[in-house]
């Protein structure tokens, strides 16, 4: 009878920490959000495809250090005054078993501007502060890497491992793709 009992109460524990799982997860922004905060409010934003052939995709994972799981790639064009202010790309990926998804801004230049974690749901104790990110602002594709000025977090390494992976991406697709060649 004892066993019954601590059995039902195991099974139902189990049963409660699998519903309360979903409860982690965080939406911080929706995609017009996101928009608002890579370009300001008054900016016209065009969404850009990217089909890169398959030399300039294994230019881009050769820059990125990273496999890329899709050939399309979405970047975001935010303009005023019909001059270009920015680029800005969503990235989704998982950390662990969940997904992330990051916002990654960068200047009309390509320099890595912004980036903020639009959702997260793994727990919160494995995201990444704001002030993790802010590290990974204005530096070039070869210094951004782990030893190189780049802190990881305590608890968090996975995370840390995929939000560095998606911006190398994307700046590595802009250096590939969008960069406009020098005179």
């Amino acid at each position: 009878m004892q066993i019954h009992k601590s059995l039902r109460l195991v099974f139902l524990l189990f049963i409660l920490a699998f519903w309360a799982a979903p409860g982690l997860s965080t939406v911080f922004y929706s995609k017009e959000e996101a928009m608002k905060l890579a370009f300001g409010e008054d900016a016209t934003v065009e969404m850009q495809s990217l089909f890169p052939t398959a030399e300039q995709l294994t230019e881009i994972e050769r820059l990125a250090k990273v496999k890329l799981e899709s050939k399309l790639f979405s970047f975001y064009v935010g303009k005023k005054q019909d001059a270009i202010i920015g680029y800005a790309a969503i990235e989704s990926h998982n950390v662990r078993t969940k997904p992330e998804t990051l916002l990654v801004v960068l200047d009309p230049n390509g320099n890595l501007r912004q980036v903020v974690t639009l959702a997260f749901h793994e727990p919160p104790e494995y995201q990444p502060p704001e002030r993790w990110f802010n590290q990974l602002l204005n530096r070039k594709l070869d210094d951004l890497s782990f030893g190189k000025d780049i802190q990881g977090v305590s608890g968090a390494t996975l995370s840390t491992r995929a939000a560095l992976n998606s911006a190398r991406k994307v700046l590595a697709v802009f250096q590939v793709m969008l960069k406009q060649p020098e005179n």
